[in-house]
């Protein structure tokens, strides 16, 4: 590349940012919802870099199963795992087996969701009157 496609290059650059600035600045919530949502990014790196780092292979593989299933377990035996993890509780990488035991133990601790149905106690018609007659 010569010097000129390297200006070139500047200057496309350069308007880029100029307009990218410019319309961020105009839009305000839009603005708000972009540092949201980087806030939420970071976060989630943040949170993933500490579970790779107090997880085996395995076990990150079957946390990774469990929220394709079921993403509030999933996301709750994380949160346990990372207060564990800064609290200082675990001395050394959580293996399968070590998940698979804390899994039940949430799984005893947590009651089943249960389905009640309300049924009506008996039918009131009250065109069995007419029979009557």
């Amino acid at each position: 590349m010569d010097d000129a496609e390297l200006e070139q290059i500047r200057k496309a650059r350069l308007e880029q940012l100029k307009a990218q600035s410019g319309g961020a600045n105009s839009s305000g919530p839009s603005q708000r919802a972009n540092q949201a949502e980087k806030k939420q990014q970071q976060e989630a790196e943040a949170r993933q870099s500490i579970l790779n780092q107090i997880l085996h292979p395995e076990a990150a593989d079957r946390l990774g199963r469990i929220r394709l299933v079921k993403e509030e377990r999933a996301n709750d035996i994380e949160d346990r795992l990372i207060m564990l993890a800064r609290t200082g509780q675990l001395r050394q990488k959580v293996t399968e087996a070590q998940l698979k035991e804390l899994l039940n133990a949430v799984a005893d601790n947590k009651e089943e969701e249960k389905i009640v149905v309300a049924r009506r106690k008996a039918w009131d018609d009250e065109d069995d009157d007419l029979l009557d007659l």
